[in-house]
């Protein structure tokens, strides 16, 4: 289950990198302009999050806030009035840094005790009117402003908040600054660290044509992009053109050409005879123009693109300036519904996002479900099928060889690595595990199981149990402490350890475990992947054929058949079956044949042997053989002259094994036959298959075939090759 516990934490990781609603609250603020023409309670406030009240001035001696006497009736019922149509709503008191002419400001911010006075100050009238948080607005960079002041100042009024609200137990006051996106003017630029770590969030003040600039490092999470509700008209220096760019000589209409919003509107209407605005999306503005008169402002399409803009770069929302020009809340309005809409969208993929995760979960669940079952009924298939084996857990086989350890790996065949392992009663055992890079797979694994059933004798290697938890295929036999017969046969130290004796009697048991095979049992058996390595040795050196995982049952009738899938090892392989794909008994008479000479030798099918070194084992045994040198061609360590089994004698039939044709090779029985009988006759061979020396009477269309098969020996194990 380790895949769905991998979508399970990449499902988690994705949900805590999407923003928290909670944490993160989209703001839609306005400012409202206290002296403004409209009252208070006209406010639609149920269009916004934050509404600002602007704005009280600076004390120019004492440096505490100051109102204006004609709206400070304004400030003091402002929050409870805009909250009769939005209870949720946040309000601030805002208030006016001087702007292009902040003495007062400046001043304040060169001393610490006028800094104190402010701060305690402002803290106190937000209290008193019942406003929630301080903006600082119009602070205009100049030579007259401090910058290492300005942080200082934010710096202590964050802890003056701070200090307030531990004292009082009441929500901290929020604390927000209107920056002006201008051009860095003699090395100057807002303290951008102690912006973001002493204040809530920004208004960027992104219009009336200040320039741009590209500050680094400051989080979007903190910056508030500002609306403008007001546009400037332009006299043009002709009437040639109306583009963005063209010629003006200075404003037009007012005295610095600036215009509310209604105000724009009801200029059109008054003046436009049914002309209307256009809106240019490359530099999102709408322009008007009558004759030498142009004007540029924010209409609704300049408002959706700046506010969906805004929500796509995951800005912390949006400040219109000022809510008291808008008409009929048209801006405010549109506004609202882009950060909506936005919403929506990011509520839809995070929707669609959970939910593809959810139904990926639950199709990956059914299918690690249904792998369970699966396994579940094969293994209780194979349970029924096989009462006489034991099933194993996989804990128990873990725990037998030490979670598999390297230590404890004595082999690796084509099924995957064997393990020695002890069970708890003290047994040995060998597990056999499947590996995952493994061809073969649960066919083969079947097949060895129900083989096990049907198979007893005591030249086969005994399977005791298998196991299927978790997905694995096991398989558990009986432990060979003498390893396999390749162990000793191709080692140049361990060979002496076998004399002809011994091997004489590793020769007569895996006689008698093929004639089981092929005569003896319920079942004619072709093993298939008979050869060396598949030959154990017990503790008193008796061979046992192992691997049945290849292996095919044939009725007693049956003499043959065919596949398109060739299994087997290279140089133990006949040609009928490379050919053709067919095998018979005479497959496993082939495979046995290689052995025997290879048990005579101690050459193996992967070298090449006489004078040119052109010549593969079968080939250069029968050239020894038939020039009478076959002394060259026996390992040097043997001596037949104690035993009845005479070592040219088995080079002959071993010979006869492994014959061109299929029909020419004797059956197991007459192969043990003229082993046990050294007086009965043995026939000439035939030259080998796969020779490169061809008898004159034989195929020669066959040459290219065989050529190529006899360069493809060695000890490598075949899992799919397909017969020309």
């Amino acid at each position: 289950m380790a895949g769905k516990g991998e979508l399970a934490s990449f499902f988690i990781f994705f949900l805590c990198l999407y923003p928290s609603l909670e944490e993160q609250t989209w703001v839609k603020s306005g400012y409202f302009y206290a002296g403004s023409e409209i009252p208070v309670s006209d406010i639609d406030s149920s269009l916004f999050s934050h509404l600002i009240c602007a704005f009280a001035s600076i004390d120019s001696s004492a440096h505490p806030l100051s109102f204006n006497s004609s709206f400070e009736q304004i400030f003091s019922t402002f929050t409870s009035t805009v909250k009769r149509k939005n209870p949720s709503i946040t309000t601030l008191l805002s208030v006016w840094a001087g702007g292009e002419d902040p003495s007062a400001f400046a001043s304040m911010l060169g001393e610490s005790s006028s800094r104190r006075s402010f701060i305690e100050s402002t803290i106190e009238k937000a209290r008193l009117y019942a406003f929630s948080g301080i903006d600082l607005f119009g602070v205009w960079l100049g030579r007259s402003i401090n910058i290492t002041n300005l942080s200082v100042l934010l710096g202590e009024w964050r802890d003056g908040v701070d200090a307030e609200s531990r004292k009082s137990g009441k929500p901290r006051l929020l604390l927000a600054m209107g920056v002006y996106c201008q051009s860095i003017v003699d090395s100057l630029s807002f303290p951008l660290d102690s912006v973001q770590r002493y204040l809530d969030w920004v208004h960027l003040i992104a219009y009336d044509y200040h320039l741009p600039t590209r500050e680094k490092g400051f989080p979007a999470r903190k910056l508030v992009l500002g609306l403008p509700y007001h546009g400037y008209a332009w006299q043009l220096e002709d009437s040639s053109g109306d583009a963005i760019g063209h010629p003006a000589v200075g404003p037009a209409e007012t005295a610095d050409g600036a215009f509310a919003y209604k105000a724009i509107k009801s200029f059109i209407q008054d003046f436009g005879y049914g002309a209307s605005s256009v809106y240019n999306g490359t530099y999102v503005v709408n322009f008007y123009s009558k004759g030498l008169v142009w004007i540029n402002f924010d209409d609704v399409e300049a408002i959706r693109a700046k506010v969906t803009y805004a929500k796509e770069k995951g800005l912390l929302g949006y400040s219109v300036f000022q809510i008291n020009s808008d008409q009929n809340w048209v801006l405010s309005r549109t506004a609202q519904e882009a950060g909506e809409d936005q919403q929506e969208r990011r509520w839809f993929w995070l929707v669609m996002l959970i939910s593809i995760a959810i139904v990926v979960l639950l199709i990956f669940g059914l299918i690690c479900y249904l792998q369970r079952r699966t396994l579940k009924s094969e293994g209780e298939s194979l349970e029924s099928r096989a009462p006489k084996l034991q099933k194993f857990g996989y804990a128990t086989l873990r725990a037998a060889t030490d979670n598999f350890s390297s230590e404890n790996k004595i082999g690796k065949g084509g099924f995957g690595p064997v393990y020695k392992g002890k069970l708890p009663k003290g047994r040995e055992i060998a597990v056999k595990r499947l590996s995952k890079t493994s061809k073969q797979g649960l066919e083969e694994f079947k097949t060895e199981v129900m083989l096990a059933v049907i198979l007893q004798h005591v030249n086969l290697v005994r399977l005791l149990g298998f196991c299927t938890d978790r997905k694995e295929k096991m398989l558990v036999y009986e432990f060979m402490p003498n390893k396999s017969l390749d162990f000793y046969l191709f080692d140049p130290i361990r060979k002496y350890s076998l004399d002809w004796v011994k091997r004489v009697h590793i020769i007569e048991g895996i006689t008698q475990g093929l004639l089981y095979l092929h005569e003896y049992s319920n079942f004619t058996i072709i093993h298939r992947d008979l050869k060396a390595s598949n030959v154990l040795l017990d503790d008193e050196m008796n061979p046992k054929i192992s691997d049945f995982g290849m292996a095919k049952i044939f009725k007693k009738d049956d003499v043959e058949a065919n596949t398109s899938r060739i299994v087997g090892t290279y140089g133990y392989v006949p040609p009928e079956y490379v050919r053709k794909g067919i095998y018979s008994m005479k497959y496993d008479v082939y495979s046995f044949g290689v052995l025997l000479l290879q048990i005579i030798s101690g050459k193996k099918t992967s070298c090449y042997y006489g004078l040119n070194e052109n010549l593969n084992l079968l080939d250069y045994a029968y050239e020894q053989w038939k020039d009478d040198k076959c002394m060259e061609f026996i390992d040097p360590s043997l001596d037949d002259s104690s035993s009845s089994c005479k070592l040219l004698r088995c080079i002959q039939v071993a010979l006869l094994c492994v014959q061109e044709k299929a029909g020419d090779r004797p059956s197991m029985l007459e192969v043990s036959s003229m082993l046990k009988n050294e007086f009965s006759a043995v026939n000439f061979p035939k030259k080998p298959a796969f020779s490169i020396k061809k008898d004159e009477d034989e195929d020669k269309d066959d040459k290219c075939l065989l050529q190529e098969a006899v360069h493809s020996v060695n000890d490598a194990s075949i899992s799919e090759l397909f017969p020309r």
